[in-house]
C-alpha cells in the first residue's frame, strides 16, 4: 500500500482536474483518471528490463563511435557466472576491472572517448522510436535513465495521447531529447527506411498483437539495430486459435505444455521471415515469457548470404495428443562443401502415422524458430550490470532471477517437457524435480530448467528415455493397472518394459545455481486483477463495467454452484438471443440491463 501511495499523487503542480501523477523509475507521469490513455503498472518489470537491455546495447554500439556511457550508481563491472564451480565452491562473481582498465588504456591511446551522461543529448548517440507510446512513460524513462541518446520519438495515433506525451516531456524536463508525434506508427517507420533515417532502437509494445507493425519495423531499424517487441495476445499464440495465429504470424500454434516458449519461437519466426524479404536477418539477444505477455529483443542485420540460412532455422512441430511427445522437422537443409554452402529441401517426417509411445495421433504446428532464442554473452552483460547496481531498478531482484535462469537454459534444445504432465499421463505420483533431473544426469544426458515454466524439463534426452525414467519411477510407486483402459496412453506406455534402469540418487549438479541462491524466479501475483487491462477508449467509460464482469465470473470453475437458485444471478444467453423456450421456469435470469437492451434494439 505504501508503494501504491508513492506511485500516485494528486498534489503535483500543473495538474488538470481528475489527473494523477504516477511515479515509476525516475519519471513522474501525468495520467487522466479515466481510461483514456493505457497504463498497466504490472509491466514495470517489462520497462525496467528494457532499460537494462538498451543500456548494454548502447554500451556496445557507442563504444564503436568513440562514446563511453556513464550510469549513475554503477561501479566496476562484475561478471556473474552461475554455471562454473571450483573445488565445490561457486565462482559467482569475477572482477572484470583490471582487464577493462587495460582495454580502456589501449583504446585511449588510439582515440579519445566522449563521455555521455544520463539526461544529456549526445550527437553521436542512438536514435530511439517508441511506436505506440500511450502516455509516454517508457520514453520519458529512456530520457531520464539511459545515457548516450541523440533523440527519442514517442509516437501515438491518439490525439489525447500525443498531447499527454508532450506535457509529460515538459513535466520531466526532457523536451530537448524527447519529441511527441501523432501519426500512424507504420507510416512513421516506413518513412524511415532510408539508411540515414533509420532508428537505432525501435520499441513496440502494442495492446494485443504487434503483427501489423512488424513489416515496417524490420525495415526502419538501422544495421545492427535493436528491435524490442511485446506480444500480449497469448491466447492466440498459446494454441486457442491456431488459424488466427497463422494469419498474424505465419505459424500455427497448438495447445501444449510448452506453449509459452513456442510463442517466443513463433514471433521470432515471424520477424525472421519478414526481415528475409528485404535481405535482412535477426539475431535474438533475449527472449522472455513473463506474466501475461512475451518480450523479445533482437538485433537486425543485412546479408544476402546469411538470409539463405533462414529456411534451415525454421522447423515444423509434430506433437502427440496422447502423451505430449514432440518432434521437430527442419524446413531446410544446408551442407558445407569447402568454402561454399549447399542448400536443399529437408527430408521427413520424423514420426510415423501414430505415436511410437502411446499410439495416438500427431498434431502439426509451426513453423517456429528452431535456433537459440538468447545470446548468452549479451545476457551475461545485462545480468552483471543489474546485479552490480541493484538500486537502479525497483524490479532488480526479479530481473536477476529471470536472467540467471536464462543463462542456465540449454540453448540448443528447443521447447521442453513438464514433469507434472509426464507423471499425470501415466497417473502416478510425481517425483521431485531433483530426483528426475538426477536420473537424466546419471543416464548421461544434459538437463536444465526453463524461465517460461516452473516445472519444465529441458533436455537433450529423447522422449523414449523420459518415459523409461517414468516407468522406473512407477515400479516403486505403482499404479492400479486394472483401472487403466487398454487404449489409454498410460496403459500403452506402462505395458512396455524400460530399457534404461534409472538411478534416482540425487546429484549435486542437479540443483541449479539460481535455485541454490534462492533467486526470485517465479514471483507470486503482484496484485488483484493484475492481468491485461482494458483497452484505452476516448471516453474512458468501460473500466468499471469490465471490472464488475471479471469479478462476477472469476473462479467460476473452482466454486461450483450447488444451489440452483444461485443461477438466477446469471443472465440467460438464449433469452438474449430470443430463443429461450422455458419462460418463467428458466433457472437463469431474464432481466436485461440497460446496455443489453440497447444492443438488442
Amino acid at each position: 500500500k505504501r508503494r501504491e501511495r508513492e506511485r500516485t499523487s494528486s498534489t503535483e503542480p500543473g495538474l488538470l482536474p481528475g489527473e494523477t501523477v504516477v511515479r515509476e523509475g525516475k519519471a513522474a507521469i501525468l495520467f487522466p483518471s479515466a481510461n483514456e490513455v493505457f497504463y498497466n503498472p504490472v509491466q514495470e518489470f517489462n520497462r525496467d528490463l528494457t532499460c537494462a537491455v538498451i543500456t548494454e546495447f548502447a554500451r556496445e554500439q557507442l563504444a564503436q563511435r568513440g562514446v563511453r556511457i556513464l550510469i549513475p550508481g554503477e561501479k566496476d563491472r562484475v561478471v556473474v557466472r552461475l554455471s562454473k564451480e571450483k573445488n565445490g565452491n561457486v565462482d559467482q562473481e569475477t572482477s572484470e576491472q583490471p582487464e577493462n582498465k587495460q582495454q580502456m588504456e589501449e583504446e585511449g591511446d588510439k582515440k579519445e572517448f566522449i563521455t555521455a551522461s544520463v539526461g544529456e543529448r549526445c550527437e553521436q548517440g542512438l536514435r530511439v522510436l517508441e511506436g505506440l507510446a500511450a502516455s509516454g512513460l517508457r520514453s520519458v524513462r529512456f530520457a531520464l535513465e539511459l545515457p548516450g541518446l541523440k533523440s527519442i520519438t514517442a509516437n501515438d495515433y491518439s490525439a489525447k495521447a500525443a498531447a499527454l506525451i508532450a506535457r509529460n516531456a515538459q513535466h520531466n524536463n526532457v523536451s530537448h531529447i524527447l519529441q511527441a508525434s501523432q501519426r500512424d506508427a507504420s507510416m512513421v517507420m516506413y518513412e524511415a527506411r532510408g539508411r540515414k533515417e533509420r532508428y537505432d532502437v525501435i520499441d513496440l509494445d502494442p495492446y494485443g498483437s504487434p503483427s501489423p507493425f512488424l513489416d515496417a519495423a524490420v525495415q526502419a531499424v538501422s544495421e545492427g539495430g535493436l528491435l524490442c517487441i511485446t506480444c500480449t495476445d497469448m491466447a492466440v499464440m498459446a494454441g486457442n486459435s491456431g488459424e488466427t495465429c497463422y494469419s498474424k504470424y505465419g505459424s500455427v500454434s497448438i495447445k501444449s505444455k510448452y506453449c509459452h516458449e513456442m510463442a517466443l519461437r513463433i514471433i521470432l519466426h515471424s520477424l525472421d521471415q519478414r526481415a528475409a524479404v528485404y535481405q535482412r536477418y535477426i539475431e535474438p539477444l533475449l527472449s522472455v515469457s513473463v506474466d501475461f505477455y512475451i518480450r523479445v529483443f533482437v538485433r537486425v542485420k543485412t546479408g544476402q548470404a546469411v538470409v539463405k540460412n533462414s529456411a534451415s532455422k525454421q522447423a515444423l512441430l509434430y506433437n502427440c495428443v496422447g502423451c505430449g511427445a514432440f518432434h521437430l522437422q527442419r524446413m531446410g537443409k544446408k551442407m558445407s562443401q569447402g568454402k561454399h554452402m549447399k542448400y536443399s529441401a529437408a527430408t521427413g517426417p520424423p514420426v510415423g502415422p501414430s505415436c511410437e509411445h502411446c499410439g495416438q495421433r500427431h498434431q502439426l504446428g509451426g513453423p517456429i524458430w528452431a535456433e537459440p532464442i538468447h545470446d548468452i554473452t549479451f545476457v551475461q552483460k545485462v545480468l552483471s550490470a543489474v546485479s552490480g547496481n541493484p538500486t537502479r531498478f525497483r524490479t532488480s531482484k526479479r530481473i536477476e532471477g529471470v536472467l540467471s535462469m536464462v543463462t542456465e537454459e540449454l540453448q540448443d534444445i528447443p521447447l521442453y517437457y513438464v514433469l507434472d504432465h509426464l507423471s499425470s499421463t501415466v497417473h502416478c505420483n510425481t517425483p521431485s524435480m531433483l530426483q528426475f533431473r538426477s536420473a537424466l544426469l546419471h543416464a548421461g544426458y544434459r538437463v536444465s530448467l526453463s524461465h517460461a515454466c516452473k516445472n519444465a524439463v529441458k533436455s537433450d534426452a529423447p522422449a523414449e528415455v523420459l518415459w523409461d525414467i517414468i516407468r522406473c519411477w512407477e515400479k516403486s510407486n505403482p499404479v492400479k493397472r486394472e483401472r487403466l483402459s487398454e487404449t489409454s496412453p498410460a496403459h500403452r506406455i506402462l505395458s512396455k518394459e524400460p530399457t534404461l534402469q534409472a538411478c534416482f540418487e540425487i546429484r549435486e549438479d542437479a540443483n541449479p545455481q539460481s535455485r541454490k541462491r534462492h533467486l526470485t524466479r517465479f514471483q507470486e501475483n503482484p496484485q488483484a486483477n493484475w492481468g491485461p487491462k482494458a483497452r484505452a477508449k476516448a471516453g474512458g467509460r468501460i473500466s468499471s463495467e469490465l471490472e464488475d464482469k471479471r469479478k462476477q465470473f472469476q473462479g467460476k470453475r473452482k466454486k461450483q454452484i450447488t444451489d440452483s437458485s444461485q443461477l438466477k444471478s446469471f443472465p440467460c444467453k438464449k433469452f438474449r438471443k430470443g430463443t429461450c423456450t422455458y419462460g418463467d421456469k428458466c433457472c437463469y435470469s431474464h432481466e436485461l440491463k440497460e446496455g443489453t437492451e440497447e444492443k438488442m434494439d
